[in-house]
């Protein structure tokens, strides 16, 4: 439905962060919904990506980890980008090479960045040991994102 009514559909603005901090200081992971409520208590759906990148930077959190079912972020040519900044993302974007649902993961971890997020990866969630294989390789297999 393009350029279509989207309903209720919000962009994060704060979070109730004290359980989250909670979980963590208890070593639990916390698992969060991407559903915000408004001032009237309206429930409004959130792009989890930008929720993520929200998120993210209010932890100031050193890094951002998006699992996908792509590789990362692909040249014009379909081969893998191991590591880029905001602004060749930016670019990328622009040019068309970077397109429909990449979108909003990007700026999520663009945003994220600007806040102070050290590092943002997009990874394959699909391949076995990707977490790994992104965070302690030199090359990792997704694409990683710098200021």
């Amino acid at each position: 439905m393009e350029g279509g009514d989207l309903g209720f559909v919000g962009s994060p603005g704060g979070f109730f962060i004290e359980p989250v901090r909670l979980a963590q200081n208890e070593g639990r992971i916390p698992i969060l919904s991407s559903v915000g409520v408004g001032g009237n208590g309206e429930l409004f759906n959130v792009n989890a990506d930008d929720v993520a990148g929200a998120l993210a930077a209010r932890l100031k959190a050193a890094k951002l980890i998006l699992m996908t079912d792509v590789p990362g972020i692909q040249d014009a040519k379909g081969a893998l980008i191991s590591s880029l900044n905001s602004s060749r993302v930016r670019s990328l974007i622009k040019s068309g090479v970077i397109s429909r649902g990449m979108i909003p993961k990007v700026k999520g971890c663009i945003q994220a960045l600007s806040k102070g997020v050290g590092k943002a990866h997009i990874i394959d969630g699909r391949h076995r040991h990707s977490l790994l294989l992104e965070i302690f390789t030199a090359s990792g297999v997704g694409t990683e994102m710098v200021r």
